[in-house]
């Protein structure tokens, strides 16, 4: 990041989009004050354990709060967010999830967030869960904000965390399939299959906040 991209973040109102931002056509998922625009998981409700507090939106009780899903549905889109984990906590971002079957995970691919040293065999942050992982770190440690963008696209699909690309993708491709029958997801015939479907965020593992949720349609 340049000093004068660094600059323009921390001068923008969080939880905003600017002018530039609005004539891209990016569209804001959370406005920093409700929970308006997400629902839990099979739900047109939201648990208590997600609460807006200091203009984030945080899971505060785990036991409580549940996978939330986006109201709307998308099919190709960039989407960035700043999210802040606790020590040795985990969550994560799911896409194209259906609304039948028994999780979020079953169906949508998951950007797992977790807290933990960068070790074989350990699903950091940034990685597409049993899928694509980074051979870099680039997140910074428990308590601080990291800014997170997902690139789901009909030709290339990107991972970035804090600025630093992890890994690139092709959705449906060969070498994909190839590796979710590898996975744990291969018995999960709806794994993958949706090209549009909801936006979630995994919300049992532990105390996570999340910011800046910003979302841009992409045409196919």
């Amino acid at each position: 990041m340049t000093a004068a991209l660094a600059l323009l973040v921390c001068l923008q109102a969080p939880n905003a989009l600017t002018a530039a931002e609005q004539r891209a056509g990016w569209k804001l998922l959370f406005d920093g004050k409700s929970t308006a625009g997400w629902q839990n998981f099979k739900s047109t409700t939201i648990g208590s354990g997600w609460q807006v507090r200091d203009g984030a939106l945080c899971i505060v009780d785990a036991g409580n709060a549940g996978d939330i899903v986006t109201s709307e549905k998308y099919d190709w889109f960039e989407l960035t967010l700043d999210y802040n984990l606790g020590k040795g906590q985990n969550s994560g971002i799911m896409f194209h999830v259906a609304d039948d079957g028994e999780a979020t995970w079953h169906s949508g691919p998951e950007v797992q967030l977790y807290d933990h040293p960068a070790e074989p065999g350990v699903e950091i942050s940034g990685y597409l869960y049993q899928l694509y992982e980074s051979k870099v770190d680039s997140t910074k440690p428990a308590g601080e904000w990291n800014h997170l963008r997902i690139l789901v696209s009909p030709k290339i699909c990107q991972t970035d965390i804090n600025g630093v690309k992890y890994y690139e993708y092709e959705l449906g491709s060969e070498d994909f399939w190839k590796r979710v029958k590898s996975s744990k997801f291969a018995q999960y015939p709806q794994y993958a299959k949706l090209t549009k479907g909801r936006i979630a965020i995994q919300g049992d593992h532990g105390q996570v906040a999340f910011k800046n949720i910003k979302i841009r349609p992409i045409k196919s």
